[in-house]
C-alpha cells in the first residue's frame, strides 16, 4: 500500500511510522514542516527501512496537491496538528486555521487524487466535560476548548466529505477511520516525546526527575474526583500506534468508523506523580497551582469497540511501564545513565 503520513516527525506520528516500516509491506511518504516534529526521529527510523521525507507545510495546498496527484496514495494518515489545550484557549484562530482548515483542504485533495482510506488523529477532548466521566464513541461531543472544537469540526468535515465521495463513487469512494486518543505517554526506545515546553503530565514529571524542571505543578485540587485532581485514561504510545495499523487493516474490508483508543482505566494527577516517584526513586517537588482553562475533571474511555471490531490488542497496559519507558527516553535525550 502507498501511504502518506502528515506530521510523522512528531511524537505519535513517528511511532506509527516505525510500526509501519517494521511490517516491510508499504511504500511510505512523510510530509512534515518540522514545526514541532524532529528530523532526528526520521533519521533514526531510516535504519529500519527506506521511506520518503518531504519538508512541506500542508497549508501549501498547491505543492501538496502536486505530490498527491503524482504519487496516487492508497491511504493518508493525518497527524499534523497543534495540540496544546491552554494555547488553543489563548490563540483559537491558530488552531482553527491549522487543525480544521488545513484538514479540510487535505481531505479535498485526498478525495480528488483517489485516496481510498483516510485515518484521522482525533482526541477525547471532543467529548468536553462528560457527565459520567466515561465516554463511548456515541457519547455527546461538546468540547470545552478550541483544541477539542477544532478536532470535532475536522471529524465532521471528514465524515461529510467521505459520505459524499461514497455517494458519487460507490465502492471507490474514500473511507475514514477516526481515532479519538486519550492521554498518550511513554516511548519506544530510540524515539519518544521530544517537544519543547511540554505540558503533558508524564513528560513534565520525567523532566523534573531528570533535573530539567524544578517542580511539577498540580493544576487544580478541587475537582469532583477521587482526590480533587483531574483523572485521565493514560495509554502507551506503542499501543496507540498499533491501533492505527489495526484500523487501516479494518477499513480494507469494512466501512468507515470511529474508535476510542484508551485502556478504560483512570489515574489522578496525584496518583501519576506518586507512581513516578516510586518508579524513579526520586522525591521531586510538587506545587499546587490554579486550574487551567479547558481541563475537564474526569475523562476515561470506553474503548471496547476497537477491541471487538478490529485486531487491536494492547500490550502495555501498565502505568509503571508507561512512566518507566518515558523516563528512559528522557534520560537518553539528556545523556543520563
Amino acid at each position: 500500500m502507498k501511504i502518506l503520513l502528515t506530521g510523522a516527525a512528531g511524537y505519535i506520528g513517528s511511532h506509527v511510522l516505525k510500526q509501519l516500516l517494521e511490517t516491510g509491506a508499504h511504500e511510505i511518504c512523510v510530509v512534515d514542516n518540522l514545526y514541532s516534529g524532529k528530523l532526528e526521529a526520521l533519521q533514526c527510523l531510516e535504519k529500519i527501512a527506506k521511506f520518503d521525507f518531504i519538508k512541506l507545510d500542508i497549508a501549501n495546498t498547491a505543492e501538496l496537491e502536486k505530490l498527491m496527484v503524482a504519487r496516487r496514495f492508497d491511504a493518508v494518515i493525518h497527524f499534523a496538528a497543534f495540540i496544546e489545550v491552554a494555547e488553543s484557549v489563548a490563540k483559537p484562530l491558530k488552531y482553527y486555521l491549522n487543525n480544521t482548515a488545513n484538514t479540510a483542504n487535505l481531505v479535498k485533495i485526498a478525495i480528488e487524487s483517489g485516496v481510498k482510506y483516510f485515518i484521522f488523529s482525533s482526541t477525547a477532548a471532543t467529548y468536553g466535560e462528560p457527565e459520567s466521566g466515561v465516554v463511548s464513541e456515541e457519547s455527546p461531543q461538546m468540547p470545552i476548548n478550541p483544541y477539542g472544537a477544532s478536532k470535532l469540526m475536522s471529524e465532521r468535515i471528514i465524515k461529510d466529505a467521505c459520505a459524499a465521495s461514497k455517494a458519487k463513487a460507490g465502492a471507490n469512494g474514500m473511507k475514514y477511520g477516526i481515532l479519538r486518543y486519550f492521554n498518550v505517554a511513554g516511548a519506544d526506545g530510540e524515539i519518544g516525546q521530544n517537544y519543547p515546553n511540554a505540558t503533558h503530565l508524564i513528560k513534565v514529571v520525567c523532566e523534573c526527575i531528570c533535573g530539567a524542571r524544578e517542580s511539577v505543578s498540580v493544576f487544580g485540587s478541587d475537582y469532583e474526583s477521587r482526590d480533587g485532581t483531574c483523572e485521565r485514561d493514560y495509554i502507551h504510545v506503542c499501543d496507540l500506534a498499533s491501533a492505527h495499523l489495526a484500523v487501516l487493516e479494518y477499513l480494507s474490508s469494512h466501512e468507515s468508523d470511529v474508535f476510542n483508543v484508551g485502556y478504560g482505566k483512570d489515574f489522578s494527577v496525584r496518583e501519576v506523580i506518586e507512581c513516578a516517584k516510586k518508579v524513579s526513586g526520586v522525591d521531586f517537588k510538587v506545587l499546587d497551582a490554579p486550574r487551567r482553562a479547558g481541563d475537564p475533571a474526569v475523562l476515561i474511555s470506553n474503548a471496547s469497540k476497537i477491541r471487538k471490531l478490529t485486531s487491536w490488542q494492547p500490550r502495555y497496559q501498565s502505568l509503571e511501564l508507561i512512566i518507566s519507558s518515558a523516563l528512559a527516553w528522557e534520560k537518553k535525550c539528556r545523556n543520563l545513565s
